[in-house]
């Protein structure tokens, strides 16, 4: 790959967490689930939809549920016209702050109306989805409030919602700058180059622009010994949602001979339960190498002495 070839990839940074509700959520959305909007009274007598388990007022506990909607009233509301990623509404709409007949506070959900007929203080009412799982988008959207009422489809489900999905995903575009163009293209050379401070002369791996200490750029190239030592590690035994590797494996942080800073990577070629603190270890390169760390494919034990823990203290 030239020197004048940019670097540009898609990324994407997803966590697909899976959370417990508690008892005031998992009512809330049970009687989602159901059909049926609730929120909770407080000892001050305010209706709190959605539900929270604290008042806020005061902090007491709150689980005096009460039944509230379906009809609510337009306090605020603006417009959309274009797409947004995976919302299951389709344009146009408007995001609407709605309060639910009973209910003291609002909450944010779609309306679906004429952009004409759109107003402060317009009355809605809410359309349920036909299949609900326990989620707030088990209400599809809010539509003008017509006085008349659609039947709901019956849900069969009657467990308690205890767990829901709660997925966080960004979706960019990473373009590489010069300093960690520099270092990716030393991979596809199967090289590690490293930056040093003029001005500590600590060697930063993976490189950096400029010093976090210091304040100062980083300039000088350095060339990395490809064998390490692990400073720290952990096991990773229990699977998780879009895992790549298959428990259990030791994730480390690898210092490589010479550098300042660790680079976190994969001990392979060993059993888990030997990995350890001071372990000698060398860089073993994928047959294909791409312009990313995945071309180190994991760190594997060498047939040296282990470094005691005095002489890699301040890396841990």
């Amino acid at each position: 790959m030239g020197a004048d070839v940019e670097l540009v990839s898609p990324f994407v940074l997803e966590y697909a967490y899976k959370r417990s509700t508690g008892p005031v959520i998992g009512r809330f959305l049970t009687s989602l689930r159901d059909g049926r909007i609730e929120g909770v009274r407080t000892a001050a007598g305010r209706v709190l939809c959605p539900p929270v388990e604290y008042d806020p007022d005061t902090g007491e506990d709150v689980q005096d549920f009460v039944e509230v909607g379906p009809c609510a009233t337009v306090l605020t509301w603006t417009w959309i016209d274009a797409p947004l990623r995976d919302h299951p509404v389709q344009v146009p709409f408007a995001f609407a702050l709605v309060q639910l007949e009973g209910a003291d506070t609002s909450m944010l959900h779609a309306v679906c109306a004429p952009r004409e007929d759109m107003a402060t203080g317009m009355r809605v009412r809410a359309v349920f989805r036909d299949e609900r799982v326990g989620s707030i988008t088990d209400i599809a959207h809010f539509e003008i409030d017509t006085g008349v009422s659609k039947d709901l489809v019956p849900n069969e489900a009657t467990e308690p919602i205890t767990r829901f999905k709660a997925p966080t995903r960004l979706e960019y575009v990473v373009a590489a700058g010069a300093t960690t163009a520099e270092f990716l293209r030393g991979v596809l050379r199967r090289e590690l180059i490293g930056r040093r401070c003029p001005s500590c002369e600590k060697i930063y791996l993976p490189p950096r622009g400029s010093c976090p200490t210091c304040g100062v750029r980083t300039t000088e190239l350095v060339p990395m010994a490809q064998k390490g030592t692990v400073t720290t590690f952990s096991v990773i035994r229990i699977p998780f949602e879009g895992q790549v590797l298959e428990p259990p494996y030791a994730a480390a942080h690898v210092l490589l001979d010479g550098g300042d800073t660790p680079l976190l990577h994969i001990v392979g070629d060993v059993d888990v339960d030997l990995v350890r603190m001071g372990m000698r270890v060398e860089a073993v390169w994928a047959e294909q190498l791409e312009p990313t760390l995945a071309s180190v494919r994991y760190f594997r034990p060498i047939d040296e002495p282990d470094v005691p823990y005095a002489e890699i203290r301040g890396h841990v």
